[in-house]
């Protein structure tokens, strides 16, 4: 029988990060919430409350010590990590631009939204590498390895797509776009599946009541990049299962 899938979301406390924890349990999965803020521990406690099973820690992922706190803590009580889903971000900045940019909030972008998946996926790799079906010993890859990382980005990051304004959000988006495809390479021969998506504009905090889609819309795409197969994309950009312009 196939191990359980342990799962790990940052940001999971609201939004696309809660409706995609709760879509990880729906599926059968351990999920780790995480969140900045002690909220997050209140997702962890409905998915137990509904018979999944789920664990709370408080993270912050532009903190590189609140990292390695978490992963070391995790190392100890599961193990390994089958699912990384990049999803925390912060600074949807409509009220700028570049030339009235203030650098105090481009610069915490850039931590949350692009330095923080890194700085997550780093640390996580040793415990995505034990993901089950990953050749023990000499032999570095076999085609089931069942780890994937998702990055939760925006087609404000896309060259093709994008409009103007929100400079902070935006250029720290492009840059998780190409940190995904240098992942995805870099991961190939672990057999770690890396993909970028685009959850569309979604009703949160920060898409806003006027927003078309709910959570669960949106977090639909993360799902269905958590559960790729095999044989499946790894280093593209995508919403509801289909390519975006880059």
């Amino acid at each position: 029988m196939e191990k359980q899938k342990i799962a790990l979301v940052t940001g999971a406390n609201r939004g696309i990060g809660r409706a995609a924890a709760l879509g990880l349990a729906d599926k059968g999965c351990r999920v780790l919430v995480t969140s900045r803020s002690p909220a997050g521990k209140a997702v962890a406690e409905e998915i137990n409350g509904r018979g999944g099973q789920a664990h709370f820690y408080q993270l912050d992922v532009a903190n590189p010590e609140s990292i390695a706190t978490v992963m070391e803590a995790i190392a100890r009580d599961h193990g390994r990590l089958d699912i990384l889903i990049n999803n925390a971000g912060i600074h949807y900045d409509t009220f700028q631009n570049t030339m009235t940019a203030d650098f105090a909030i481009v610069e915490e972008a850039w931590r949350v939204n692009t330095l923080g998946p890194w700085r997550m996926t780093k640390a996580a790799y040793p415990l995505l590498r034990r993901s089950p079906g990953r050749a023990r010993g000499s032999r570095p890859f076999v085609a089931d390895a069942g780890a994937r990382v998702v990055n939760v980005s925006s087609s404000s990051g896309s060259f093709e797509d994008s409009w103007p304004g929100t400079p902070a959000y935006s250029v720290s988006k492009a840059a998780l776009n190409m940190l995904t495809l240098k992942m995805a390479a870099d991961l190939k021969e672990d057999g770690i599946l890396v993909n970028a998506v685009c959850p569309g504009w979604v009703r949160t905090d920060m898409g806003g009541a006027a927003a078309p889609r709910s959570p669960e819309e949106g977090a639909a795409s993360v799902l269905w990049a958590a559960f790729i197969p095999d044989n499946g994309p790894t280093g593209g950009f995508f919403r509801d299962g289909e390519p975006v312009s880059w």
